[in-house]
Parts: C-alpha cells; sequence; structure tokens
C-alpha cells in the first residue's frame, strides 16, 4: 500500500482489491505447526509473564479487561514483551471479533474495509478489536483516519508500538486512546516460560522428554535480553540438535551465535543508552560510562555519533574544571575515525574514563543559557557608545567610543569600573565560576580583578 494515502480517503481504488474485512479469529488450539514461540502464546491473564503493572490481580487494566470495558489503547514496549499477546486477550475476554493490520503492509483503504465490517458485525450485537501493529509506521492521514470510528465507538483500537507514542504518533489519536508501557520481560519470568514449554506436552515439547541444565537455562533467559519470543525461538531450534533428550551449552550457543543486544538506531533504546552514558560521565561514574559505552559500540552504534557526543560532554559537563580535556577527547574521536572498529574502542573508552573522572563545571553552558535568556527578555539592545567603534569624524562628533579607556594602559591590564554590558544589564551575572579544577585559577582571578569594586565573579558552583 502506499504511504500517502490521502488520495483512498474519497473512494474506493479500482487499481488495488481491498483486503478481507472479517477474517476467521483464531483457532484456540494452537497449530501443532506452528512456532513454539506462537503455541506457547498465553491463553489467558494468568499465564502472560512479566507484565504485573498491567495485568497482576490487582491492576487496574485487567480489572477492565476481565469486566469486557477496556478502552482504545497504545501497547508501548519493546519487541517481544506481549504486545499481540495483550491485543489477542483483551479481544477474548470482551466476545470481539479481533482484527489484525500491520502499519507496514496496510493503508487506510484497509482501515476502511475494517470499519465497514465492524459498522456490520456492531448492528448484530457484535463488537470488533482493531489491532494495528507498529501503528508509529501510520502517517499522519493513516491515523486520522481512525479517530472517527474510535469515537463513536464501531471498533475499539489498540496500537503496538516500540517508540515513544509522544514523538511517533499524533496529539488526536493520543488523546483518543490511553497509553501502557509494557516492560521488558524479566530473565526470572523468561526462565520460567523456558520451564513451561519443556514441560508442556500440549503446546510445547513436554512430549520430547527434552532436558537443560538449570544454568543453560539462566543463560538462555539471561542472553534472550528481554525478548521472551526470542527465548523460545533460541530453545526451539537448540531442541532440534538435542542428542540423547539433552539440550547442550554447546546447542545453546550454536544458535545464539551473536547475540543482538536491544538497540535501535532511532528508537527508545537508542536515546534511553545515550542518555545513560552522558549522566554515568557527570555523575564521575567511570566503571558505568565505561559500560554503557562498550554496549553500544558492540550493538552497532555509529562510533562516529559517540564522538560527537563525547566531545559535547568534555564542554558542557567538565567545561573550564579541566581545560584541554576537550582537545584530547578530539583526539580520542580522530583516533577511532582513523583506525576504525574494533582497534578504535580503545581510544573512545580512554576518553570517557578521563570524562568521567574529571572535576566537573557547567559554568560555561550555564552562561550560554543566561546570555540567551537575557537577550529574549531584552531584545535588541543597544551597544554602549564608549564601545562603540569611531573610524570617522562623525561618529566620533556622536560620542562613538567617548570615554573608553583601554585596558593595557590600565593597572594590572583591567580598567576598573568601565562597564561592558548594555544599559539594563550592567549588574548581569552569567559566568559563575566553580571552584574545581583548572577552573579555580579564573575564579580567584576575576575576584582579584572585579572585588574591589563590588564586581566580583560570582557565587560559587
Amino acid at each position: 500500500m502506499s504511504d500517502s494515502p490521502e488520495g483512498d480517503l474519497f473512494g474506493p481504488d479500482p487499481d488495488v482489491a481491498a483486503p478481507e474485512p472479517d477474517p476467521e479469529p483464531a483457532p484456540v488450539t494452537p497449530d501443532p505447526t506452528a512456532p513454539l514461540a506462537e503455541r506457547m502464546r498465553p491463553a489467558w491473564l494468568d499465564e502472560m509473564v512479566g507484565q504485573d503493572h498491567l495485568v497482576g490481580a490487582d491492576a487496574a487494566l485487567r480489572q477492565a479487561i476481565e469486566q469486557g470495558q477496556t478502552p482504545s489503547m497504545i501497547l508501548w514496549g519493546p519487541p517481544g514483551c506481549g504486545k499481540t499477546t495483550l491485543a489477542r486477550l483483551v479481544a477474548a475476554a470482551g466476545a470481539q471479533r479481533l482484527v489484525t493490520l500491520s502499519a507496514v503492509l496496510a493503508g487506510v483503504k484497509d482501515v476502511r474495509a475494517v470499519v465497514e465490517a465492524a459498522k456490520m458485525r456492531r448492528r448484530n450485537g457484535v463488537g470488533t478489536l482493531l489491532f494495528i501493529d507498529e501503528i508509529h509506521r501510520f502517517n499522519k492521514g493513516q491515523q486520522d483516519a481512525l479517530l472517527p470510528h474510535i469515537e463513536d465507538g464501531t471498533l475499539t483500537f489498540v496500537g503496538a508500538t516500540t517508540e515513544n507514542p509522544s514523538f511517533a504518533l499524533n496529539s488526536a489519536l493520543l488523546s483518543r486512546a490511553r497509553v501502557y508501557r509494557m516492560e521488558a520481560v524479566g530473565a526470572e519470568a523468561i526462565e520460567a516460560l523456558i520451564e513451561r514449554a519443556l514441560t508442556d506436552s500440549e503446546r510445547g515439547l513436554g512430549g520430547r522428554g527434552l532436558t537443560l541444565d538449570p544454568e543453560e537455562r539462566q543463560r538462555l533467559a539471561r542472553a534472550a535480553d528481554g525478548d521472551a519470543r526470542r527465548a523460545l525461538n533460541w530453545l526451539e531450534t537448540a531442541s532440534d540438535l538435542a542428542r540423547d533428550g539433552a539440550i547442550t551449552g554447546d546447542a545453546l550457543r550454536a544458535v545464539m551465535g551473536a547475540q543482538s543486544l536491544a538497540f535501535d538506531r532511532q528508537g527508545d533504546a537508542f536515546y534511553d543508552q545515550i542518555s545513560a552514558l552522558h549522566k554515568s560521565v557527570r555523575g564521575s561514574d567511570p566503571n558505568a560510562a565505561v559500560y554503557w559505552l562498550t554496549r553500544m559500540l558492540d550493538a552497532g552504534c555509529d562510533p562516529d555519533y559517540l564522538g560527537r557526543r563525547l566531545l559535547r560532554m568534555a564542554y558542557e559537563d567538565i567545561g573550564l574544571a579541566a581545560v584541554g580535556l576537550g582537545a584530547r577527547v578530539l583526539a580520542a574521536w580522530q583516533t577511532m575515525e582513523r583506525l576504525g572498529r574494533p582497534e578504535g574502542d580503545l581510544a573512545l573508552v580512554q576518553a570517557v574514563i578521563e570524562l568521567a573522572s574529571a572535576p566537573k563545571s557547567n559554568s560555561a553552558y550555564a552562561a550560554l543559557n543566561g546570555a540567551r535568556a537575557a537577550i529574549r527578555e531584552s531584545g535588541s539592545a543597544g551597544v554602549p557608545l564608549h564601545l562603540r567603534n569611531a573610524p570617522t569624524e562623525l561618529m566620533r562628533s556622536e560620542g562613538f567610543g567617548a570615554g573608553y579607556r583601554y585596558d593595557h594602559d590600565e593597572p594590572d591590564g583591567f580598567a576598573r569600573g568601565q562597564v561592558y554590558l548594555p544599559d539594563g544589564l550592567e549588574e548581569a551575572r552569567f559566568y559563575s565560576p566553580r571552584r574545581d579544577g583548572t577552573e579555580r585559577a579564573l575564579a580567584e582571578r576575576l575576584d582579584r580583578l572585579r572585588g574591589n569594586n563590588g564586581q566580583g565573579a560570582g557565587n560559587e558552583g
């Protein structure tokens, strides 16, 4: 389907066949030929793992589901946390027909076909739950096509997304649906799911008499990185390599291969991990800084991007407390560019250790923000006359440059009492030096020069 569906809003497209509007519901008994992850999909809420804040016994959402009164909602969470499963359970609890679309393939035409079928069912007393996976891939026109039908109750809408809804979805759609945050499934919960799959003879692998050592089960659960579906896929493949019913560590290592860490160059994991790296540096924790940097490098983050971020940290958070560190970080970034990976990793690791261990000062960052705030408030204040250049006689006659004192001709090279800020901002103080590292010397010099005439360097940071 086209990514620009506006033409679909005004009538059918004769060149594109509409999808079947009323697919058959999923069978109650799982297909024995289906993948293990599909067969082990929870059939009721008590089987869901890792989402107790939403479907635990006392959770408000669970009570609404059991009463068949669930609202339209956005399920926001990482892959493999159970978003599709929860949508199926919501539909079953409310005796609604579940219709599933993928935002990657569907368009407004598909939504319109679902709506027409939903209207027919509604006249017969049957509700419709429309589940759209990866709803963040719908553009504004596609999202807007859902709004009237959610509002008038034609259908219950459930959208699944791995992206932050605040940025990925229209405010109009967000105002008509509740957002529920789903967490990555914990290792303990995944371990319990693996055990269930090994012992369930109806849906799982229980009929094959397979065994898996507890240590290997724990390792598999941790390596799944919060993705229950990934763990079951690995388990199923490893079971085919079992010898005499035993799933060995070698079999697991063979199927897991190079583990894919949770990372998305444009998604929440990307920004969350960058935030963790930056805050670890700011918080002077070199161990955490090395951990997050290494994790992002090994997960595929662009080293060039990481170099830029480290250089930003050098000037935002260390600043004048360690003059010269920015140049060393730049050198580390350039080393990475020239060596490439993995040889250049050490240059960035060394830089992040020094950044995290260095004294911290955000005085330059605060001064920049303070000056901008003052400029917004005061507007384009004029340059004081004594600071203006006066290359012509006319300008000199107008007072340009009059009274200016040349600092190099003054004692200590400082014209005490001379004002350099515009009228109304004479007492403004944007730079407040800290007393850490190399910035201490700057603070002491400013105190010495200005302290005698009420123009001190400012409060200590």
